[in-house]
């Protein structure tokens, strides 16, 4: 199948192209790679993840919507299909693609044909989980892995493999890629880092004394006759990658000598047209967070060096991605020669036009990758601050101006609400007023960025009052809106988005609890004993006690739900799992914090746990507890009988992206409320109501 647009095959000859470094002056993004005959049309992909959209192990519409999207903004591949199984015993209860069967042919035609027809190109990377996978889920089949081995991640214990298991995933390989190609996808790579190729590659995984086990040429066969199956079962122009680790980080694992013999084995033999190299262990989530997958609390690029150094011992094309999230980062590498093409998946998720915006001479117009981890969570793949993303069949990522009236708008509160709500309106046409009570754009994510390893959550920040800036808009700061001035500036729409204050009200004795804000903002420095209280398993009493760990003498943290950061995605929790583990400190959980008292000069909360009942008490110098925020409203009530919707909002309409209509004949504007000025939740709904609300209005 010819792919559309600048994507194209070509009689070119094979390799990285005619230098490893760019020519001076070309940005050296832009500049084309042929492998196999496959020519792409700048250096940036996206490597495949599970994004969470798969229906039935099918990539329907939502799935086809997301990657289209990125094709659409420039990139020259997208890899898709993270951990796309082989066969029925590689399964996890969600996430995958299901290669092992013909039904799912007709669906990847369809997205092979959408991919194609905005100039990228596409490929599938297809596995078979060996240890990784788990039991009771699909077919309740037990797990495979070269040696009986148990995961951690994963939990299961397996079983060793036998020479008939070892023939029927060799074949079940074969039959999954001759299904790519049947689909007009341009490649695939396997996924060996961690999964069952890689098992038998690691001697930690391969405890085997036959022709499969003991010798780093023994431990390649099976992954050898895997990919002589594949090129078997595939044509000539078909191009075929392996996703391979260049240092398994571990005691007794493939250390990155290893990981060059293996490849340079795979290249002999003639089986790998491209490396996409990652680095470090996947079998536990503080590994997948800090190597595999690095987040916001790692430096960027760590291990860019180390891929370049793999790179220099290889005659095969290379990828990586691991936390480049800047042009300027992906630049370098392809300039150095340190890799061939930079994987900026995370980067697509945050803006999945970042091409275009370079392509277009916009570069600081790329809504910033702040390494959050959102995408990582349950609500994969939307990113904390584009709620677009992964709702493409729904939702624009380009906004569009207004075919219908401007509108005069007011905005009351410049937190991320109020920011994104601005800036959509804005890009739709419309006049837009921002007031602002503090003296600096932001709210919670502001002080969020204040302390600790989260520093780069100001960038959602950034970018949102720089595009305002190009759109004409002020935020007027240190101005606390009334009623009066609201009305005085004739708006045809009022948005509040005031946000919230901690709720201390929530608990009796709570007025003589410390908030996480005061501490977290420098107004309060806690000192002697201090009981940190987490009663919303966010953020919020993690960083603060990241402070206090500072100042207090000792320091307890007690939480309501049965484990730290319990709202969190996995990348997240697991960092401040290892800062508690770091300053030896135990978490108390299941407690919920029913009452504080006065005892001296101390402060005593009475705990109770919700597994028995059974009442405690803390006695402590400072209690710093988050308890969420209560929705500020009195705006928002003194507005309501001037509006012509009385403040309510359509949930039908809102949901599905129709207009908000009047409720009623009389009243000056239309109201409503957005963000934590509802109820204590998150950036990244506060970010998502202001894209439902604005995006239509």
């Amino acid at each position: 199948m010819m792919p559309g647009g600048s994507q194209n095959r070509s009689e070119q000859p094979e390799g990285i192209g005619s230098s490893r470094r760019s020519a001076a002056g070309a940005d050296p993004l832009l500049s084309p790679l042929t492998i196999r005959g496959l020519t792409l049309r700048n250096r940036i992909l996206s490597t495949a993840h599970a994004c969470g959209l798969e229906e039935d192990g099918l990539p329907g519409t939502r799935y086809r919507a997301y990657q289209r999207e990125k094709a659409r903004g420039g990139l020259a591949l997208t890899m898709f299909g993270g951990s796309s199984f082989v066969a029925r015993d590689s399964g996890w209860p969600a996430a995958q693609l299901d290669m092992s069967d013909d039904r799912i042919i007709p669906d990847l035609t369809q997205l092979a044909a959408d991919v194609h027809g905005e100039g990228a190109a596409l490929m599938i990377q297809i596995t078979h989980l060996g240890r990784r996978a788990e039991t009771n889920t699909r077919d309740w089949l037990p797990t495979l892995a070269p040696s009986r081995v148990r995961e951690t991640g994963h939990r299961s214990i397996p079983r060793e493999m036998d020479e008939a298991d070892i023939a029927r995933v060799v074949h079940a390989f074969g039959d999954a890629a001759a299904r790519a190609e049947a689909a007009g996808l341009d490649g695939l790579e396997t996924m060996t880092a961690g999964h069952l190729i890689g098992q038998f590659f690691s001697s930690v995984t391969n405890q085997r004394t036959d022709r499969f086990g003991g010798s780093l040429e023994n431990r390649c066969r099976f992954g050898l006759m895997v990919h002589e199956e594949i090129r078997r079962r595939v044509g000539d122009g078909f191009v075929v990658g392996m996703r391979l680790l260049i240092d398994e980080a571990m005691p007794a694992g493939l250390n990155a000598s290893d990981c060059i013999a293996i490849a340079q084995t795979f290249e002999r033999a003639g089986l790998v047209d491209f490396f996409n190299v990652n680095y470090g262990r996947l079998d536990n989530e503080i590994t997948l967070a800090t190597d595999c997958m690095p987040g916001m609390a790692s430096p960027n690029a760590p291990w860019l060096a180390r891929a370049g150094a793999f790179r220099a011992e290889v005659s095969r094309p290379v990828f990586h991605a691991a936390k480049i999230n800047d042009l300027a980062t992906a630049r370098h590498a392809i300039r150095e020669g340190l890799i061939d093409m930079v994987g900026m998946t995370r980067a697509h998720i945050a803006d999945p036009h970042l091409v275009a915006k370079l392509e277009a001479g916009e570069e600081e117009r790329i809504r910033p990758c702040v390494g959050a981890s959102h995408c990582m969570s349950a609500a994969r793949p939307t990113c904390l601050h584009n709620a677009a993303t992964g709702r493409e069949h729904l939702w624009p990522q380009r906004i569009v101006a207004t075919n219908g009236a401007r509108k005069k708008i007011t905005i009351v509160g410049a937190g991320p609400a109020g920011l994104e709500a601005a800036r959509i309106a804005a890009a739709r046409g419309h006049h837009v007023t921002i007031v602002e009570a503090s003296s600096k754009a932001g709210g919670q994510l502001a002080l969020a960025a204040g302390a600790s390893w989260r520093q780069d959550l100001r960038s959602t920040i950034d970018w949102r009052v720089d595009e305002l800036a190009r759109a004409g808009v002020t935020i007027t700061f240190d101005c606390f809106a009334d009623e009066a001035a609201v009305r005085a500036s004739d708006p045809d729409v009022v948005i509040i988005a005031t946000g919230g204050i901690p709720d201390t009200e929530c608990v009796p004795g709570g007025e003589q609890l410390t908030s996480t804000w005061d501490v977290i903002s420098g107004h309060v420095r806690p000192s002697g004993t201090t009981l940190v209280y987490d009663g919303t398993g966010r953020h919020g009493a993690l960083t603060a006690l990241d402070v206090c760990a500072q100042t207090a003498a000792a320091v307890r943290y007690v939480c309501l739900d049965d484990r730290p950061a319990a709202e969190l995605g996995y990348a997240e929790r697991v960092i401040w799992k290892r800062s508690l583990a770091e300053r030896q400190i135990v978490p108390e959980v299941d407690r919920k914090l029913s009452e504080v008292r006065m005892t001296g000069n101390s402060l005593k909360a009475i705990l109770v746990c919700e597994l028995t009942g059974a009442e405690s008490e803390v006695v402590a110098d400072h209690i710093v507890a988050d308890l969420g925020t209560a929705p500020v409203v009195e705006l928002f009530d003194a507005l309501r009988p001037h509006a012509r919707n009385d403040g309510v909002l359509d949930l039908d309409a809102f949901v599905t992206g129709k207009v908000q209509r009047p409720t009623r004949d009389e009243g000056d504007f239309m109201l409503y409320r957005i963000g934590d000025a509802v109820a204590s939740r998150d950036a990244a709904s506060a970010f998502y109501d202001a894209l439902r609300l604005c995006c239509v209005m």
